[in-house]
């Protein structure tokens, strides 16, 4: 069975996010003082041939923590698009 995967990863929320504080930054420069604390991560998408949901998640994890997040400045979480 083919499962749809949505990985979103997110820097640490300990650590600084120096793109977040740019864009922070650049909201008040454009008149927009209403938003603050912007973190930016990435949103991944893929698709993977498993058996079951279980085996699907546990090689996107393996996916994740080998390959597509460093869990010394991040974080993941995985959903499966219904």
């Amino acid at each position: 069975m083919k499962y749809q995967v949505q990985i979103n990863i997110m820097p640490l929320k300990a650590l600084l996010d120096p793109q977040g504080k740019a864009v922070t930054s650049s909201m008040k420069n454009i008149g927009i003082n209403t938003i603050e604390n912007v973190r930016i991560g990435k949103h991944i998408t893929l698709e993977v041939e498993a058996k079951d949901e279980n085996e699907a998640k546990v090689t996107v994890e393996k996916a994740c923590n080998e390959l597509l997040h460093n869990p010394i400045m991040e974080s993941y979480e995985i959903n499966f698009v219904k």
